[in-house]
């Protein structure tokens, strides 16, 4: 029997019932099958996809239209899991108008089930307007990989008692706002501790802890599709990569040879068919 479409509701009921909540990112069909075929709870269509699947050295440059391409191939793979798209840099910044305009794009032409955006107290403004236009947003603190150049890089945030005070107050506005659901990046195991028992809706963690009431990883990080770096958070279940490579290699090989394509590969006519060309 073929699994439930995964609601808002239930996800909410897994927090309650301290079932932790599963999310890996796709940004492809065949990706997003395999995803939804082993019950992922929800799928992230990330901008990371800009890095892992684009080539691109962040995720600033990625588009609205490089963003609604992937959804539209992900949303066509997934039968169950819940799907979140990211809103990419500079699609909700500039006024909520515009940030209502985008994420509607998501919903209505690609066919995903919430947006999610980077940002903390700052944007609990732009949270209320989706949300008020009847689109469930996710919300992104710690770091924000859109604005880390702000951030000084890369690091981990909330690490001093003032940083830590501004997520705390963050995760409020934003839970006040209308989010249904966050995700904490790079902030330390006991803050995201902390403000997961002090919010309703669910905390989704990478690089923050144990605690939150869920975790996401980068799909290309759990499965070794992406050789650049792996970040200190990632765990690498396989590593695809040299596996491909051999098979390439392999394939290179037999056509260089003559061994592929092979008489089980060839397609056939009747020798009194091929005399009448004669």
């Amino acid at each position: 029997m073929s699994r439930k479409k995964v609601t808002i509701a239930e996800l909410q009921q897994k927090k309650q019932k301290k079932e932790k909540i599963t999310m890996l990112t796709a940004y492809d069909y065949p990706t997003a099958r395999i995803l939804d075929q082993a019950e992922i709870d929800t799928v992230l269509v990330g901008d990371s996809g800009g890095m892992v699947a684009l080539g691109y050295e962040s995720t600033v440059p990625v588009t609205m239209e490089e963003m609604l391409f992937m959804s539209k191939a992900v949303a066509r793979g997934i039968q169950s899991a819940f799907i979140i798209a990211d809103m990419p840099f500079m699609s909700y910044q500039g006024s909520d108008e515009r940030a209502v305009d985008n994420a509607g794009r998501f919903i209505k032409e690609a066919g995903c089930d919430a947006v999610k955006l980077e940002g903390g107290s700052d944007f609990a403004s732009t949270v209320r307007a989706i949300v008020r236009a009847g689109i469930p947003v996710c919300a992104h603190i710690g770091l924000t990989p859109q604005t880390a150049t702000m951030l000084s890089g890369f690091k981990v945030q909330g690490k001093d008692a003032e940083g830590a005070r501004k997520l705390i107050q963050s995760a409020k506005d934003l839970e006040e706002a209308g989010a249904f659901m966050i995700v904490f990046e790079c902030i330390p195991d006991t803050l995201a501790a902390r403000i997961t028992a002090e919010l309703k809706i669910p905390t989704i963690g990478i690089g923050a802890g144990k605690d939150c009431d869920g975790q996401v990883l980068v799909y290309h990080d759990t499965v070794g599709l992406f050789e650049r770096f792996i970040p200190k958070f990632a765990k690498q279940y396989l590593n695809l990569t040299p596996m491909i490579r051999d098979a390439v290699i392999q394939y290179k090989t037999a056509v260089e040879t003559g061994a592929f394509p092979g008489p089980e590969h060839m397609f056939t006519m009747s020798q009194e068919e091929l005399d009448k060309l004669y």
